[in-house]
């Protein structure tokens, strides 16, 4: 399909891989982590601030934003780049697993899922073709296909009735998607922890055609050992000329170990969730600034960090303001935690650019391994 968006892979170390999607909004560099902003916003940060941390691309979602404000209204309004100021490409999921999420609030048919709104209990409708129709409305870059994402664990007949119709569904969203130059449409593998599956499912994609492919129906109960051993050989069955997604990872350790086995882009709510929480990712770990050991410690949160909060505060003030359920203690930790993702996805790009995964790989876990530094 020529869309106006290409894919090249510079370079490769084991099955991991870099390279560049570009896009008539930019160019996105992969290994890629794409911050999520749910409802047209990264929470507690402004636009050009997640642009700042390194960020080529954010999550929108067309679950939330077709409730509210609708995306009627924001096509009315420019489209979701004019709407929220975020000038560079913008990936849309389809709704599928939030609709998922809504467990007796939802009614799946052959046809899509009938649900009602968590926000206000109104009654809709959402199938292949409708969210198509929302994803062109919000003016997406990359649009995902319609799938279902069965929880795990499930039985392997539930596991493979649920993947076949997404097939379908696929075909669907393929269809209604039609001619788009300057827009992509990405295929959404299913399957569960199951090889053959995988397989079955990734065939069914091929045979369509996309412009890229997520592994879908991970990380959504099974477990870290168990969502590796499925990306172990699932990549594989992808097509190696096409951007390979993994929807909804993860931690910093989820992430490394997903690139290894061939992944280009990632996104989770993780780094902005933890920032409003008062937790900070760090390449000790995770650091919990609630805890009392940080009261009296006037040095920076990781040192050597360029992120505003580790660049102008002390992990004193990070404790007091957290403590004290101040909003700036949010919008600090927030950057620390989407700066520090995206120095960590920089860090992959130069080690497989240099045919150097192996060591920074090694060097990631043993500083992880070290833990955070207590003051002397």
């Amino acid at each position: 399909m020529a869309t106006g968006i290409s894919f090249n892979v510079a370079a490769t170390d084991g099955a991991a891989r870099t390279g560049v999607i570009s896009t008539p909004r930019g160019q996105i560099r992969t290994p890629a982590f794409m911050p999520v902003g749910t409802a047209a916003t990264v929470k507690a940060m402004l636009p050009e601030s997640v642009a700042a941390t390194g960020a080529d691309i954010l999550l929108g979602n067309t679950y939330h934003l077709m409730l509210r404000p609708t995306a009627e209204r924001v096509a009315a309004l420019g489209g979701l780049h004019t709407f929220m100021n975020w000038s560079k490409p913008i990936l849309t999921d389809s709704g599928g697993f939030q609709v998922m999420s809504l467990g007796p609030l939802r009614k799946l048919t052959e046809e899509g899922v009938k649900f009602s709104s968590h926000l206000d209990g109104s009654k809709h409708m959402l199938t292949p073709e409708r969210s198509m129709e929302i994803q062109k409305l919000l003016g997406s870059d990359i649009v995902m296909c319609f799938d279902e994402c069965p929880a795990l664990p499930a039985d392997e007949a539930t596991v493979a009735k649920s993947m076949r119709m997404s097939m379908r569904w696929a075909q669907r969203s393929r269809d209604a998607f039609g001619d788009r130059p300057g827009h992509a449409l990405f295929g959404i593998m299913q399957g569960g922890v199951t090889r053959e599956l995988r397989e079955e499912s990734a065939e069914a994609l091929k045979g369509i055609g996309f412009d890229g492919y997520a592994v879908g129906g991970l990380a959504v109960g099974e477990g870290q050992e168990a969502m590796f051993s499925v990306l172990d050989y699932a990549p594989g069955f992808l097509p190696e000329d096409k951007p390979r997604y993994l929807m909804g990872v993860g931690k910093p350790d989820d992430i490394v170990g997903a690139v290894e086995r061939g992944i280009d882009m990632m996104d989770c709510v993780l780094p902005s969730r933890s920032g409003r929480t008062g937790q900070a990712w760090t390449a000790r770990g995770q650091v919990n600034l609630r805890n009392a050991r940080h009261k009296d410690d006037p040095r920076p949160l990781e040192d050597g960090c360029q992120c505003p909060a580790c660049r102008s505060y002390s992990r004193a003030y990070l404790h007091h303001v957290v403590r004290s359920d101040e909003i700036i203690g949010s919008m600090l930790l927030t950057w620390h935690n989407l700066h520090y993702y995206q120095l960590l996805m920089q860090g992959l790009r130069e080690a497989i650019a240099a045919g150097g995964m192996a060591a920074f790989v090694a060097t990631f876990h043993a500083r992880r391994a070290e833990g955070d530094v207590e003051p002397v």
